[in-house]
């Protein structure tokens, strides 16, 4: 029996809870994103953070992008799944020495610098090694993304980047460290954009900083844009693929790109959010006073993001085709925020149903946690289950 992309009899058998990928889909993903940023000359690299599941950086490593980390134990994590340290970026407002030096040692393409003392620490380092580390500045352009306030990453408030205000200094220091070679200059604005109009003023705002460094002598060998490009969480089978020709094509029309210089991005939840989906099995229906609870054993530690974003995923239940009622789908956790859905219309569940939560490839699997002591979720493959 198969229900949509599910193979709903092999599922039946494997322990819950679990994360289930789409291996075709995600292929065909990595085809879209490969053919529409070759036509246009861009660069793509995968960011880490989405997903480091092994199997799903093999593939896309062996597709040849490059990936975009942001910490020590993500750099190593590309590394062994065979990107080429040459194609991988390094970012982070907190890059600790150990995780610079281990950079350093590995000679990747650059580290996308935050700050005047990180640029003084990363100089030292490199120094000490006898190396010229390659820099990109991170700029926070102060363009509102207009996604949730968590995953807002460009504007004054945030923690990120090197405020346009200051750039200045930073062009100063940098005459003065020797051992630090600027080749660029990086954005990222924030994630889950669904308008990719947004992306427009942030190209207006760095062709007027190319304008500002080339007043100042400096040529950019590279613009990294970042990423950010949203999925659609509430029509997983209708849009399974991101409008990634809209999405770059706006960048082509309006970036102004010099001649020779290369143009990098660094998309993860686009890449991977619609291949995979946490699979978890109906322990109770609960009859309260006023609510029917699902009681599932998936909870907050396999997919934090309901409880942390008020995030939506897509609830199906694929072992039953009976009419819908209306529950609470909630998990086993000891906390009140443990609550995947509410008030939401659900074919009749039973003890033992099936239920899969959708658009879970992105930031679900790799943030799951032990709290509770309970067992991380395990991974299973749709050409291997």
């Amino acid at each position: 029996m198969t229900q949509g992309n599910f193979p709903v009899d092999k599922m039946k058998g494997i322990e819950t809870p679990y994360y289930y990928y789409d291996m075709d889909l995600l292929k065909k993903t990595l085809k879209v994103v490969k053919e529409e940023t070759k036509k246009r000359g861009f660069t793509q690299h995968y960011a880490v953070k989405a997903n480091a599941n092994r199997r799903i950086l093999e593939l896309i490593a062996s597709d040849g992008f490059g990936a975009d980390c942001v910490s020590g134990n993500e750099i190593k994590a590309a590394v062994n799944a065979g990107f080429p340290a040459s194609k991988i970026v390094f970012a982070g407002v907190g890059k600790t020495d150990k995780e610079i030096n281990l950079a350093l040692d590995l000679n990747i393409f650059c580290f996308n610098a935050e700050s005047l003392p990180e640029l003084e620490v990363i100089n030292e380092l490199a120094n000490k090694k006898g190396k010229i580390a390659q820099v990109a500045l991170r700029i926070n352009p102060n363009v509102d993304a207009h996604t949730h306030e968590y995953i807002t990453t460009g504007l004054n408030e945030n923690k990120f980047g090197f405020a346009l205000s200051h750039l200045e200094s930073a062009i100063e220091k940098l005459n003065e460290l020797k051992s630090l070679k600027l080749i660029g200059i990086h954005f990222h604005i924030g994630s889950q954009i669904e308008d990719i109009n947004i992306f427009e003023p942030l190209c207006q705002k760095v062709n007027e900083l190319q304008d500002f460094f080339e007043s100042k002598g400096i040529k950019l060998e590279n613009i990294n844009l970042g990423g950010g490009l949203g999925i659609d969480y509430e029509n997983p089978d209708k849009n399974p693929i991101s409008d990634f020709e809209g999405y770059f094509e706006v960048f082509k029309n309006n970036l102004k790109v010099r001649d020779g210089q290369q143009v990098h991005f660094e998309l993860g939840r686009a890449i991977v959010c619609q291949c995979g989906a946490l699979v978890t099995r109906t322990v109770y229906v609960k009859h309260g006073e006023s609510k029917t609870f699902v009681i599932v054993d998936a909870g907050m530690t396999d997919l934090i993001r309901p409880a942390l974003y008020q995030a939506y995923h897509k609830v199906e239940n694929i072992s039953s085709n009976l009419p819908s009622q209306q529950y609470d789908v909630v998990g086993p956790i000891c906390e009140s925020s443990d609550v995947f859905v509410k008030d939401y219309d659900l074919n009749e569940t039973q003890r033992g149903d099936i239920l899969v939560l959708r658009s879970a490839g992105a930031y679900g699997e790799i943030m799951a946690s032990q709290y509770n002591c309970r067992d991380l979720p395990k991974a299973y493959y749709s050409d291997k289950i």
